[in-house]
Parts: C-alpha cells; structure tokens; sequence
C-alpha cells in the first residue's frame, strides 16, 4: 500500500482500518482528499488478505465534517458536476466492496462525512457524534450521493427532514431512525467497530461477498428480478468449500474453518 497525504491505512489479521487525516480541518474532503478514498478502497478490494475494513476519522471532534468550502466555493457548472462524481464514484467503491465496511464515526459526520458513512455497509458512532446534511445552508445540494442514500436507509420523510432543513441530529436519534447501528462511549470506539468487523469475518467470506452483492442489487431491480439474483447466488454458493465446511462444522458442533474457496 502507497503513503497517502490525507489517508492513513493499517492491516492487521485481515482487518484494514483506513483513517481520514485532515484533523487542522476536521477531516473535511477535498479534491485530494476523496481522490485518495477511492484509490485505498479500490486498492483494499483487490487485496486478498483483507477481509473487512473500519472507517474513520483522525481525532475525536470529527469524522469528516463535511466538504472543504474554500475548494468548492471556487466550482463552477462544468466543474460541479465533475466533483460530484468524483465523490459519488470514490464512494461507490466503498458500497461496492464485496467485504464489510463498518464506519466507526468518532463525532461530525456532515455534508460529505455522512455521504461517506452512508456508503458504508454498517455504521457505530460515538456518544459525540453528530450527523447532517447542511448542504442547503450554502445554497446547494448533497452531491456525493446523499439524496440517494440517506432515503433509503431511513425513509423519504426522515430524510428529507434532514436535507431541506440542514439540521444535525445527534447520535441517540441517529439510532432511533436506524442511521447507525449502535451508540458506544468514545473509548469504546473501535473496539466496537473492529468487534463488528471481525464477527461478519468469522464467517464464508464467499457468503458475506454474495450477500452484500444480493443485497446492493436488490435495492436497483425489481422484486421478481432480485428474487432471482438471489436465488442464483443461493445455487453458485452450494459449489463452494465453504458451504461443505460450514455445514459440516455446524453437523460436528465445531467451528468452521473457512478458507475463501
């Protein structure tokens, strides 16, 4: 794995942490910034030897807190567009990743923070944390996939409450409308997240990469078309070592003892 500017990875026993280091600025995302997002989370995809990812952000104030306002308040229509899918394509690679991403958000996650959490597969956050989409307030709009993500997660009226009005919420009712997982002290943090991560990869990595990709399609089809997507990946895993090895350790009353084939 390269050296990074604004991103800080770290492996160990298959577990990628990937920190975003902008703490002069709250880890607000600039241009490098999501550049860089995208660049490690493509990277960890391809690396066999990572089978979850945390995500969070450097210092106890913010996740990320949002987009860097001085680089953006410089766009114009052409570039509008292009920094928006730069981030609605960085973040893409995160939602797309057939291993668990569990955001650990350790306080702000707004504007461009919360698109980043939001395309994450699972989210704890810290007593602390705070979650909005602002973007309203400076006369635009979420642009990193937020108008998308954030309905479906926890519904168009809740949603649309938060984007129209530009208002934080904080962590207790980020868990109510089902925003986050869990709520966890700030000590507890990333032991909560890396706890998370590490019970989905005690399982079939072949089933959790076939459930997140089930999943992720079912949100885009139809019903009977996500039924059968479903029903294909159901047959491709019974071909799997996997399946044989789960199934039979759960027969023997013994661990299963995975090995990705």
């Amino acid at each position: 794995m390269p050296d990074y500017r604004f991103v800080v990875v770290e492996q160990k026993a298959g577990l990628a942490t990937v920190k975003v280091s902008r703490p002069d600025k709250l880890n607000a995302l600039n241009a490098d910034t999501v550049e860089e997002i995208g660049m490690v989370f493509r990277a960890l995809e391809r690396d066999d030897s990572v089978r979850g990812v945390v995500l969070t952000g450097a210092g106890e104030k913010a996740f990320v807190a949002g987009a860097d306002i001085a680089e953006l308040s410089r766009i114009g229509p052409v570039t509008g567009v292009a920094v928006s899918r730069q981030g609605q394509d960085a973040f893409r690679a995160i939602e797309l990743m057939r291993k668990p991403v569990v955001a650990a958000v350790n306080g702000f996650a707004l504007g461009g923070g919360l698109e980043l959490a939001l395309a994450c597969h699972l989210r704890i956050a810290s007593e602390n944390a705070r979650f909005g989409l602002p973007e309203v307030k400076l006369g635009i709009i979420p642009g990193y996939g937020g108008t998308v993500r954030l309905p479906r997660l926890v519904g168009r009226g809740r949603a649309l409450q938060m984007i129209l009005t530009g208002e934080m919420i904080p962590a207790d009712e980020a868990y109510r409308i089902g925003l986050v997982n869990d709520v966890v002290p700030q000590p507890a943090l990333l032991d909560a997240a890396t706890g998370l991560a590490h019970k989905i990869m005690a399982n079939g990595p072949i089933a959790v990469a076939m459930a997140l990709e089930a999943v992720d399609h079912g949100f885009h089809a139809s019903t009977e078309d996500a039924l059968r997507f479903e029903s294909n990946l159901f047959g491709l895993l019974a071909s799997t070592e996997d399946m044989r090895e789960g199934m039979a350790a759960f027969l023997e009353k013994r661990p299963p003892d995975f090995r990705g084939r």
